[in-house]
């Protein structure tokens, strides 16, 4: 237990801190005991879902993250944080309200506060870029995993080894997620779809971005090693989980108004969310469960395939997120009984072929 809980313990501390938050902001905002304990009530609930449903982030989060050194996996835990917790579930709803409505910045959070249906309105507007945006990234995070010349472990054998089949042809993951934006947008209005495949494509070459800017890092750190200098940067990993988790929330902020339009009670709740995801990625990183479960990653990022595809499609579509996460869930927890069962007939196998001492 005090193994696991040091993990955990500053998310937990976190956790209590937003809670507290979400009391004082209740009784200042309403002087009522029931509506604070309502307040308090849509936070614990929207830290519950930002939870469940950031598990497969949690885990793509922690293939990258092992590969790092010690130094970037605190810098990801400490400053990465920041830019979830404060960018992502503060800056980013006032940014676009700022935007599309015309306003300040400012402006914008006397908006949210005073006029939260306003605001609400706004932000959900933004569906559209956001869904494309997104979905083509987190489709290009997906697939990229699996169209790999060099991966030899397969979950779904039929499925994974006929598109290994297809791994050494240039660029066909960016020409598969190109199809299905552009069969999206056919279904959109003209304007509409032109925001979709203009943020979809900028999703598109955000992915290509970060992981050239990784790709001359790695060279550069190559160079270093061969020339007997120490290596310990690992911008390129940081800079790309950070626009991995600043698209594994973009549905979370959107969906988060089906519960409260309260820009301070939706910044509380997915706030505890993000800093468990944290945690879990060190915990997974720390105690080597990748390793240990064989199929896990696989689950993840099939999970985030659909995740991907789901968000393309919800610029037509309303899916509700809890089918999404449940989507998720079914896949990671498929893909660990799979590991579970795949370690116990090795350890049969291995027992079996132990030689009986004379």
């Amino acid at each position: 237990m005090q193994t696991l809980m040091q993990y955990y313990k500053f998310s937990l501390a976190f956790t209590a801190l937003c809670f507290g938050l979400a009391v004082w902001y209740g009784w200042a905002s309403t002087g009522s005991v029931t509506a604070t304990l309502g307040i308090l009530w849509i936070v614990i609930v929207l830290s519950i879902l930002e939870v469940s449903l950031s598990f497969d982030n949690a885990v793509v989060n922690a293939t990258v993250l092992r590969d790092m050194d010690p130094v970037w996996q605190q810098r990801f835990l400490t400053i990465g944080i920041l830019i979830a917790v404060f960018g992502m579930r503060i800056v980013f709803p006032i940014a676009i309200v700022s935007i599309a409505a015309s306003v300040g910045p400012w402006e914008a959070v006397e908006l949210s506060l005073n006029d939260p249906q306003e605001y609400e309105r706004i932000v959900s507007g933004a569906h559209i870029g956001i869904a494309g945006f997104g979905g083509a990234f987190l489709a290009m995070v997906g697939l990229t995993f699996f169209f790999d010349h060099d991966k030899d472990v397969h979950w779904i054998g039929s499925i994974e080894r006929t598109i290994n089949k297809f791994s050494t042809v240039p660029a066909v993951e960016i020409g598969l997620v190109l199809t299905l934006v552009y069969f999206v947008s056919t279904l959109l209005s003209e304007a509409d779809a032109m925001t979709f495949l203009t943020a979809a494509i900028l999703g598109l070459i955000t992915f290509i971005g970060v992981h050239a800017l990784g790709a001359i890092i790695e060279q550069r750190e190559a160079r270093k090693k061969a020339a007997g200098e120490i290596v310990r940067s690992g911008l390129g990993g940081f800079l790309y989980l950070e626009v991995l988790d600043a698209s594994f929330s973009f549905d979370g902020v959107i969906g988060a108004f089906a519960l409260s339009n309260n820009m301070v009670i939706i910044a509380l709740g997915l706030s505890v969310g993000a800093m468990f995801v944290r945690s879990m990625t060190i915990h997974l990183v720390r105690t080597g469960t990748l390793a240990q479960y064989r199929y896990l990653e696989h689950g993840a990022f099939w999970a985030i395939i659909v995740l991907g595809v789901i968000m393309l499609v919800s610029a037509r579509y309303h899916i509700p997120e809890t089918i999404t996460g449940l989507i998720g869930a079914v896949l990671i927890g498929l893909s660990l009984w799979w590991s579970i069962r795949h370690n116990r007939s090795e350890r049969t196998a291995t027992e079996g072929n132990v030689q009986p001492a004379d």
